[in-house]
């Protein structure tokens, strides 16, 4: 049960002018599920991607790379039920004639299709099922299929992600919709498993790749679940300049700065969704890190306490165990870290102060936090003025079932 996520409403998801979106049934894995979604772009769009950082990627996002640098995307093909993962130059060829499947359906080139897939590694891709429900995916399309768009690429999700939301620019009104996938194997690296997000803004095709970069880095690069980062990890920013505004040449710019933080709100409602549906997951907690040297030094603290199972199964119990969110600052690595300047919050409770136990800190008190849905983990470094937020959630007994029951 995802905490505090409720599932989306069709008429919540604002279309985006120049997109249409279709979805299938195509029985890749599981009969009677939407498995198979094509996104249909107009000319003149700009697109740009962000993928995993596992070195054992899979042939999608091998190809989606290929197909991004030659430019002019006009489609995705999206797949769940396998992830062409692990599969070598089977799966790349699988993944490449998938591309040629969905393009001559569109009369387009196949370097012009992005090819997306998600699921159980290590199996070969089922090419003749997607091929088999291309047309029936293609004759779907509609601008406001986004909420069949989220179902079809769910598996071990229990509830659709995909936000939207509007902007004034210029006096002209932006769309922005997006969705995402992933529920376990989450420590992106980069973005989520999956996630794709789109605006009629107008955006210089040269700033695409940067705003797809500063987007991933402010959400989905800010999230974990289990600390395991996927083969398949992709996250796509279309803009399909169809906005009765000029064209932002700049992020720095007063329409660059809107579109952005417009963006930045869609795309960590989408990455904090992720963690809400995390496998088995009844806690989501946000671990703030201040008083770091850098950014980054806070953000390897933060991960060493949302990525400890420890830490994660304590919050599950609401057991106030919280010497091991200690130990995971100690161990993070900052070699010069002095432990008696740290401090630690759960929410408004002081649990520690100069490295030691507050004097008015009762375990009641950090068990009445420990057993709300939403917590907050504050600790203080006292070493400069950096900060930064990680959120994650509990492990649950679920999780183990949920992972150990993923292939039957």
């Amino acid at each position: 049960m995802a905490v505090n996520l409720s599932a989306p409403r069709a008429e919540d998801l604002r279309p985006v002018a120049g997109l249409r979106i279709g979805v299938a049934e195509a029985a890749i894995r599981k009969v009677n599920r939407k498995d198979l979604t094509v996104v249909l772009i107009d000319a003149g769009a700009s697109v740009a991607g962000v993928f995993t950082q596992n070195r054992f990627c899979a042939a999608p996002v091998q190809v989606c790379r290929e197909h991004l640098a030659a430019g002019d995307i006009r489609a995705m093909v999206i797949n769940t039920g396998n992830a062409n993962a692990g599969t070598g130059e089977d799966g790349l060829a699988r993944a490449r004639a998938t591309c040629a499947a969905l393009a001559r359906q569109l009369n387009i080139a196949p370097q012009q299709v992005l090819p997306f897939s998600t699921g159980v590694i290590m199996e070969p891709l089922p090419l003749d099922r997607i091929e088999a429900g291309l047309p029936a995916a293609v004759a779907d399309a509609a601008p406001g299929h986004w909420l069949r768009a989220a179902e079809g690429i769910m598996t071990t999700d229990t509830v659709a992600k995909a936000f939207s939301r509007s902007v004034k620019i210029d006096g002209a009104e932006v769309s922005i919709t997006g969705i995402s996938k992933g529920a376990g194997m989450i420590r992106p690296n980069m973005a989520t498993m999956l996630g794709f997000m789109a605006t009629d803004a107008k955006v210089a095709p040269a700033l695409m790749q940067q705003l797809a970069r500063e987007l991933a880095e402010g959400s989905f690069n800010r999230v974990t679940v289990d600390g395991d980062t996927s083969t398949n990890d992709s996250f796509v920013v279309i803009a399909t300049n169809k906005a009765a505004h000029a064209t932002i040449t700049s992020l720095d710019s007063p329409a660059g700065r809107a579109l952005r933080e417009a963006m930045l709100e869609v795309a960590r409602q989408l990455a904090q969704a992720i963690v809400r549906d995390g496998e088995g997951a009844t806690k989501f907690i946000a671990v703030r890190v201040e008083g770091g040297k850098t950014g980054e030094e806070c953000r390897q603290v933060a991960y060493a306490i949302a990525h400890s199972p420890l830490v994660k199964t304590a919050f599950f119990a609401s057991d106030p165990n919280l010497g091991r969110i200690l130990a995971a600052v100690g161990y993070a690595g900052i070699a010069d870290l002095d432990q008696t300047k740290i401090d630690l919050h759960l929410d408004e409770v002081h649990v520690a102060v100069k490295g030691g136990r507050h004097p008015a800190y009762r375990e009641e008190d950090g068990q009445r936090v420990m057993k709300k849905s939403e917590i907050t983990v504050r600790v203080g470094l006292g070493r400069g003025d950096a900060a930064d937020t990680v959120w994650t959630c509990d492990f649950s007994h679920d999780y183990v079932s949920i992972n150990a029951d993923y292939r039957s």
